[in-house]
């Protein structure tokens, strides 16, 4: 596959800049593999789709409010820190991203809040866009984390173009986020609400969860034609094996499995037996799904709609086809989905 195929002409209008009223309230194309149908509903009508012995893996990462805004010393000039991961605890170590970074040294020092409350030196220049931070604080680690995510801004996607609102803090993060380490929400699980989650349980949809802390390689844009040279960045991953019992289970009586979003999609197909069962691990991927490609572990999953030329986008084009994928595309077009992390969700079958 080449990265010219995924070009598609996207209005700017349809890219959701805020979030459905209600989480199970977005809309719901249904995609079935077999027949090529294409169906419309309502998020929270997944629950016909699904029984008694079913699974559905969630990813449990947690968003961190991981963008912070500041100043450069001397010349006052604004900047942009996005924490990407800890990398030492005791150092106050962080590798960040910084916004521009062309004007940013080693050595340089950068100030966060009111009266300058936080203040971080630059002390490496990993990559072309990234930097380590020591974040020079005095009191303990636990003041240190509370000042650093008091300051710190709920990390919406540049995409969206628009300043974060106080809902974001809540409606961008799952309802069954517990591990901290996210930098974006897996987006899939953002339309599932309690009350639907109890419906299903009640059905006799049994729930697994794993975690995979999003990193920004998602947003990362590929510069290559050929799919087979693009790196994706690793992310930490974790396969409980209360997980792996629940799904493998639910695959020995050939129950549905299906992976909430692209991210426990990923997560599934990093960790599989030869004779095709998930196995606990716990570690970093850097699995990158583009067609043709064979799945193990899955048969269902959810999912946003893509915005043209993302990673996501191939993955998902991975498992539902390719053609039929970008029919169904063509048809939320038509029929005015709304795209990106806070739009409606597809369900594939």
């Amino acid at each position: 596959m080449k990265l010219s195929q995924y070009k598609y002409n996207l209005p700017q209008e349809l890219i959701a800049k805020f979030p459905s009223e209600n989480r199970d309230e977005s809309r719901l194309m249904v995609i079935n593999r077999k027949d090529r149908s294409i169906n419309h509903f309502m998020f929270k009508d997944l629950i016909n789709y699904f029984g008694d012995g079913d699974v559905m893996v969630f990813n449990n990462t947690k968003v961190f409010p991981a963008r912070l805004h500041g100043n450069k010393e001397k010349t006052g000039a604004e900047i942009e820190v996005f924490l990407l991961r800890e990398l030492n605890k005791e150092q106050r170590l962080w590798d960040v991203l910084v916004d521009p970074a062309r004007k940013i040294r080693i050595g340089n020092k950068l100030y966060f809040g009111e009266d300058d409350v936080l203040v971080a030196e630059v002390i490496d220049n990993t990559t072309s866009r990234g930097r380590t931070l020591r974040f020079l604080f005095d009191g303990s680690y636990e003041e240190f984390k509370d000042t650093l995510y008091r300051l710190g801004e709920t990390p919406l996607p540049k995409f969206l173009k628009r300043d974060v609102v106080p809902e974001d803090k809540e409606r961008y993060q799952t309802i069954f986020a517990k591990h901290e380490g996210a930098v974006a929400a897996p987006t899939a699980g953002l339309h599932f609400s309690r009350e639907l989650l109890k419906r299903l349980e009640i059905k006799g949809v049994n729930f697994a969860e794993i975690t995979l802390h999003v990193g920004l390689g998602n947003f990362r844009s590929v510069d290559v034609e050929d799919l087979t040279k693009h790196k994706m960045d690793s992310e930490q991953i974790v396969i409980p094996e209360d997980a792996v019992r629940v799904v493998n289970d639910a695959k020995e009586i050939k129950k549905k499995v299906c992976a909430v979003g692209t991210t426990v999609l990923r997560t599934l197909e990093s960790s599989v037996s030869t004779d095709g069962y998930l196995k606990p691990f716990s570690g970093w991927t850097n699995k990158f799904i583009f067609p043709p490609y064979e799945f193990s572990v899955p048969d269902a999953m959810v999912t946003n709609f893509h915005l043209p030329y993302s990673t996501l986008l191939m993955m998902v084009s991975a498992f539902a086809g390719y053609d039929f994928l970008f029919d169904a595309y063509k048809v939320a077009i038509s029929e005015k989905y709304r795209f990106g992390t806070y739009g409606d969700a597809m369900l594939i079958i």
